[in-house]
């Protein structure tokens, strides 16, 4: 799961920086977890140093935490999807 075609909708390349996509996408697939969830559900809220992510599945439920240093921080919660046939990185608006 997770190891396919990858695509960003529009409102996540308008609202979230590139690096911080690309960690997205590393937490799903380095995650330590029994199985993975198709929906993987990531938190991030700006702090006063930087980036706080907080990286969710419920079944079987999963919970990361990590702060990264940065000066782009975001406030937004966004998706990825796992179809089986491609992923999707997409802000819960566009859900």
């Amino acid at each position: 799961m997770f190891n396919n075609q990858k695509f960003l909708t529009r409102g996540v390349m308008a609202e979230i920086p590139s690096w911080l996509t690309n960690l997205m996408w590393h937490m799903v697939l380095t995650m330590e977890a029994e199985e993975k969830d198709y929906l993987q559900v990531f938190t991030l809220t700006k702090t006063p140093t930087g980036q706080h992510i907080v990286h969710e599945q419920e079944q079987p439920p999963y919970r990361y935490e990590l702060d990264v240093p940065c000066d782009d921080a975001v406030n937004a919660k966004a998706f990825i999807i796992d179809d089986l046939t491609h992923s999707t990185m997409l802000l819960a608006e566009e859900y």
